[in-house]
């Protein structure tokens, strides 16, 4: 690495952590919207759903390839080019007034999910070792900050401006990103090189959309429907195919050979069950926020007042993440992801104690946004420690995949329980007090769960270079984890 990126470091970080707090920004854009969507859109409550179904569908899928092609191609270069996608996805959305363009829009928004994991592999490249853990975990916890901060701000324009407005905003800050990128981030110059897999990339995608839409749409489908049971089946069926491609071809995709590394699958497990910990916090607090008063447990709270009191998570987000850096540098990143697991599991079980007032939900929310903040900083370096530089990028996605598949999963799961435990509330049909109780013990369970994966990773310290400079001189040096 040269000496000339250094003076760069600090407008190189906070670019590219702006950069991925606007991709998480377009993820809660329309959660405020839920509600209102089928009438909004002109179409069924189910038909609606995929304004949100589209957007998982096409991050899982484009995040890994974006990741690979950025290994082979340039990194800022696909990094440019997911953001130019979130722009364009936003104007189709801006302009759209029923629900096709509004799918396609968000599709194209989708796409920019590898917006973050590239950022990552950029600073791996380009900054010096000192800076290079604090750097990766404000990156990580992005997705987090951005999208505590954008619940709040969608509400507020929802309820007062048309919602039109959300997505012109987000096209806006979507192209400010694009200008910050081509002024301030430098193309690494280290590129993997080789062809792109397309029949690797065609496997992936039709597995995972095969396995994500049954996951997503079980519950609207019958779990036990023969269109769920097809979905799954096909995806088992394709995932063999397609692994048995990627073992086979000289370039693939994802290099599965790495993958099944201890470290880094263990960290990809552990990654699944700390998205689904994520997800369930945010499918259970707002709703407890938002119910009526009248109904014995709801808070009656504003939907803006409901995303005000889950924003002070994504400060502590940030306050936390450079804590989790430190503990990595002295640790190893294995004790910040099992810290992390600790306080998530702590936070859920705060929570299943403590739904009687907001600034209950306000303390839950944040302890549990501190255990993510530790885990989402500590999973890139622990996957960086075990891969060559040349596939930072790749594996850094499918690391994001992971989270993905945690996060769809726990939409699943929580929504059956949601859906199963009710109570009437006059004509309305409404999740019970013990519906939300069970669903933050899911929710703590998945974070003991990451505990128990993250205990079996070996301890390793975080990616470092060498004194030359040479990002491909990556060390893995054993960590003073507790011994396993």
């Amino acid at each position: 690495m040269s000496t000339a990126h250094q003076p760069r470091t600090g407008p190189v970080v906070g670019v590219l952590a702006f950069a991925g707090i606007v991709v998480a920004l377009m993820q809660t854009l329309v959660v405020p919207l839920i509600p209102q969507l089928p009438t909004l859109l002109h179409a069924s409550a189910s038909n609606a759903s995929w304004a949100i179904t589209a957007t998982l569908l096409a991050g899982a899928i484009a995040t890994p390839v974006l990741g690979r092609l950025g290994d082979m191609y340039g990194k800022r270069r696909m990094l440019l080019v997911s953001l130019a996608l979130l722009v364009a996805g936003s104007v189709v959305c801006a302009l759209a007034d029923s629900l096709t363009p509004m799918v396609i829009g968000r599709v194209l928004q989708g796409c920019a999910m590898g917006v973050i994991p590239l950022g990552i592999s950029i600073m791996r490249d380009e900054l010096p070792p000192e800076k290079l853990g604090s750097s990766m975990a404000l990156m990580s916890s992005s997705l987090g900050v951005g999208g505590a901060f954008g619940l709040p701000g969608a509400a507020a324009i929802a309820e007062h401006a048309s919602w039109h407005i959300l997505f012109w905003v987000s096209g806006g800050v979507g192209a400010v990103a694009i200008g910050l990128v081509l002024l301030v981030v430098p193309e690494s110059p280290l590129r993997g090189g080789g062809h792109f897999d397309l029949p690797g990339a065609a496997g992936l995608s039709a597995g995972l959309l095969s396995l994500l839409l049954a996951i997503s749409k079980g519950a609207d489908w019958g779990w036990g429907s023969g269109t769920t049971l097809g979905f799954f089946g096909a995806a088992v069926v394709i995932l063999l195919v397609w692994g048995r491609w990627e073992l086979r071809t000289a370039e693939p995709l994802v290099d599965l050979r790495t993958t099944a590394k201890r470290p880094v699958l263990l960290t990809n497990l552990a990654s699944i069950v700390v998205g689904f910990a994520l997800y369930s916090m945010s499918l259970v607090l707002p709703q407890l926020l938002e119910l009526p008063k009248a109904t014995g447990y709801g808070l009656g709270q504003s939907m803006l007042a409901a995303g005000l009191v889950m924003g002070p998570s994504g400060l502590v987000m940030m306050a936390v993440s450079p804590i989790s850096a430190r503990v990595s540098a002295a640790r190893g990143p294995k004790v910040s992801l099992m810290i992390g697991a600790v306080i998530m599991g702590a936070g859920y079980g705060f929570g299943v104690l403590l739904m009687d007032a907001v600034w209950q939900l306000l303390v839950v929310s944040s302890v549990i946004g501190a255990g993510i903040a530790f885990a989402y900083a500590s999973m890139p370096a622990l996957i960086m420690s075990s891969v060559p530089p040349s596939e930072t990028a790749a594996a850094n996605g499918l690391n994001a995949l992971m989270r993905s598949i945690g996060t769809s999963s726990s939409s699943a799961v929580v929504g059956v329980v949601l859906a199963h435990m009710t109570t009437t509330f006059g004509t309305t049909t409404l999740p019970s007090e013990s519906g939300f109780r069970t669903a933050l013990i899911i929710g703590g369970a998945a974070a003991v769960m990451a505990l128990a994966i993250t205990a079996f990773i070996p301890g390793r310290r975080q990616p470092t270079l060498s004194a030359a400079g040479d990002p491909a001189a990556t060390a893995q040096v054993p960590d003073h984890s507790p011994a396993t």
